[in-house]
């Protein structure tokens, strides 16, 4: 995951709002960090981000209520405020391409890196539908399962990629916001410190110019 992209997070915000916080809150995150963190205007947030609140001081809520989650899914989604620093972020990104077509499945999906997830495939609509296909061999064993594309998506594979890379930056900058104030001032910290070094050079320089 990287962080260094404020256009990637952004993407990510966008998907999260749209996909996934109509079951999964982020609890700890509030919506108007994203203002100086993301560079994200106030207006831009309560009209493309808030759907659950009014108030851009309020964390991320989840829109449905947990009773009828647990109702519909069997269990109550968990709270995604920190999941990346729980899960990882290769895990977070294989799980969100890893879904595929299993009509034994309540959901019509399974997972094959959470199996028998209760989790629905809420991307289906990017991605299209996937099925396992049989596993590729070149002479040197086994690759493991592969999948093809039995539906297409809105988007390319390529396409897709990059949404569920911009999703899992989101997740892993929710995990720990207070990251990007560090790599601001840690840039701050070392352009000092480069001075310093030049300055205290220069003087070392000047106080041994005349021994020999």
């Amino acid at each position: 995951a990287s962080l260094s992209s404020k256009t990637s997070l952004q993407r990510g915000a966008r998907t999260f709002v749209n996909y996934c916080l109509s079951c999964h809150s982020a609890s700890f995150m509030r919506y108007n960090r994203m203002i100086e963190d993301l560079g994200l205007t106030r207006e831009a947030i309560e009209t493309n981000l808030m759907f659950t609140t009014d108030k851009i001081g309020e964390t991320m809520k989840v829109a449905m209520r947990p009773q009828d989650a647990e109702q519909w899914f069997g269990v109550a989604p968990p709270d995604l405020s920190v999941i990346a620093r729980s899960r990882g972020a290769d895990w977070l990104y294989s799980f969100l391409m890893g879904f595929y077509e299993d009509d034994s499945r309540p959901t019509g999906v399974n997972n094959l890196y959470f199996p028998e997830t209760a989790m629905p495939h809420v991307l289906v609509e990017l991605q299209g539908l996937q099925r396992l296909a049989e596993a590729e061999d070149d002479g040197h064993g086994s690759h493991g399962p592969a999948f093809e594309l039995a539906i297409a998506g809105k988007q390319t594979p390529s396409e897709y990629a990059q949404t569920v890379r911009d999703l899992v930056n989101f997740l892993v900058y929710m995990g720990e916001p207070a990251k990007l104030v560090r790599y601001r001032v840690g840039f701050w910290v070392i352009a000092f410190l480069l001075v310093l070094f030049a300055a205290t050079y220069m003087l070392k320089r000047e106080y041994w110019k005349d021994v020999h």
